[in-house]
């Protein structure tokens, strides 16, 4: 059986957080929301009242506000019990009930469905978005904690969630900003999607723990030292790059672990845009940069609002750290999204406003209204949040990910140069399907090999993929040779 969060938790929560909450009105929410579900368990045991208690916590953590919590608290109960949305508006005012319909009406997002349908759902995302952020915010939520609570499901139902997670919840997460939401969403739904990757990486960071802290907490010592002489008011951290980060440029971009640059990052916060410079000055005279991996995300912020400056040196032993610098205001909205608007009302900046990290929001849906083609339509969605990678299958049920766009050549070339070598044709979901179909998430792909002669070269003009490339290509040149 899982964890069973009871009020005593959500109240501790609260108590923790430091912020003020109307403990009377999540209390209220509370008892209506556990006379609803009485009756009702989880299918991992525990009584169905657990699952909206964890959702709060989950809300307290990103810093909402009483009434999102009070909405997650009934988040279920239209949907699921007796009780209307008109008894909710009656006790809990028409902001609470317009946020618990919302979620309603959300319903699940199918990942494999007609493209009408899917983009049917995405829009009413999108909609409940432009109309109350919060909505969203709850669904990821409660995406989190099924996603946490995901073991007692059955296998293909745990695969189902987890490709749905990383194609809409996880890029929505991103959009919004929700950095810790979306790493958690992402590694999780790794942990099922392809877990002998998973616990590898897993083993790697494990293993080189002691060897990571050591080296962190020497930069740590010499940056500190060397700030505190510039008169410099900051706040250190360290920070890990997430499994499912690490994952994607291990198994899909192809690099050796020991490439990658910023799995071990170092982050420093400064109160003012001026004193970012000033430390990235004083970062790039100790330590050599690298060149082409300085990165300035606060002239040129990503399309999520995230502002920070990057850069990946090297100390005088040759090893390759990131150093990331950015402003307090810059680190709630790098860490918290538009959850920030909650979390720090007070305190920030009028430019970084909850209008202007949704106006994308918006540009969809005029985009959308401009258009009554529904393809369009959804390729104009997919491409916003779009995540950078597919997951597609073997017949076997083994998973295969790859760079957005990939064919199935490139597919064909992950699972052997052999096989890729010797392709005729394929099946996607037991169709014959043009080898140069792009790929999608979801798609089970059979490969047909034969007796060929070996690739084609016009290959090499749709592949996606680097791997499929050099595979071909090595096969051309063992061809000259002989």
């Amino acid at each position: 059986m899982e964890k069973v969060y009871t009020i005593d938790d959500l109240m501790q929560a609260i108590k923790e957080s430091g912020r003020s909450y109307d403990t009377d009105r999540i209390m209220a929410a509370y008892q209506v929301a556990k006379e609803a579900h009485k009756d009702q368990r989880r299918r991992s045991g525990e009584p169905y009242i657990s699952h909206p208690v964890a959702v709060a916590i989950i809300l307290v953590g990103l810093g909402m506000d009483t009434e999102t919590l009070v909405a997650a608290l009934l988040h279920d109960v239209v949907e699921d019990t007796a009780t209307t949305g008109e008894s909710i508006e009656k006790q809990f005012g028409e902001d609470v009930a317009l946020m618990v319909n919302g979620v309603t009406k959300l319903g699940q997002v199918p990942f494999s469905t007609r493209e009408e349908q899917q983009a049917e759902n995405v829009r009413k995302m999108l909609l409940a978005m432009a109309q109350d952020v919060r909505v969203i915010i709850i669904k990821l939520a409660d995406r989190l904690h099924n996603m946490r609570t995901l073991e007692s499901m059955p296998p293909q139902k745990q695969r189902d969630k987890s490709l749905e997670t990383m194609e809409v919840y996880a890029p929505l997460a991103h959009r919004l900003g929700l950095k810790l939401v979306k790493e958690e969403l992402e590694d999780t739904a790794l942990r099922f999607l392809d877990p002998a990757a998973y616990s590898e990486i897993e083993s790697q960071l494990i293993l080189r723990k002691d060897e990571r802290d050591k080296f962190l907490s020497m930069i740590r010592e010499r940056l500190t030292e060397r700030l505190n002489a510039e008169g410099m008011h900051f706040y250190l951290e360290s920070r890990v790059k997430s499994i499912y980060g690490i994952y994607r440029k291990v198994y899909i971009q192809g690099r050796d672990f020991d490439e990658i640059f910023d799995v071990y990052a170092l982050r420093v916060i400064v109160d003012t845009v001026n004193e970012c410079y000033n430390v990235l000055g004083v970062v790039h005279d100790m330590f050599r940069p690298i060149p082409n991996r300085f990165k300035d995300y606060i002239s040129t912020p990503k399309a999520n609002m995230y502002q920070s400056l990057h850069t990946t040196v090297l100390d005088k032993e040759g090893i390759p750290f990131e150093i990331q610098i950015r402003t307090w205001d810059m680190h709630y909205i790098a860490e918290y999204g538009v959850a920030a608007h909650w979390k720090y009302k007070a305190g920030l900046s009028g430019k970084d406003s909850l209008e202007e990290k949704l106006a994308w929001v918006r540009q969809l849906l005029e985009a959308q209204q401009e258009s009554d083609d529904v393809e369009d339509i959804v390729r104009t969605i997919k491409t916003d949040i779009a995540p950078e990678e597919v997951f597609v299958f073997t017949p076997k049920g083994d998973v295969i990910s790859l760079p957005s766009g990939s064919t199935i050549i490139d597919f064909a070339y992950a699972i052997h140069s052999a096989v890729g070598n010797r392709m005729m044709g394929a099946k996607v979901d037991g169709r014959i399907m043009p080898i140069d179909t792009v790929v999608k998430t979801g798609m089970i792909i059979e490969i047909i090999t034969g007796n060929t002669k070996g690739p084609n070269r016009d290959w090499l003009k749709v592949v996606k993929t680097s791997e499929a490339r050099n595979k071909i290509r090595a096969w051309f040149k063992k061809e000259k040779r002989e």
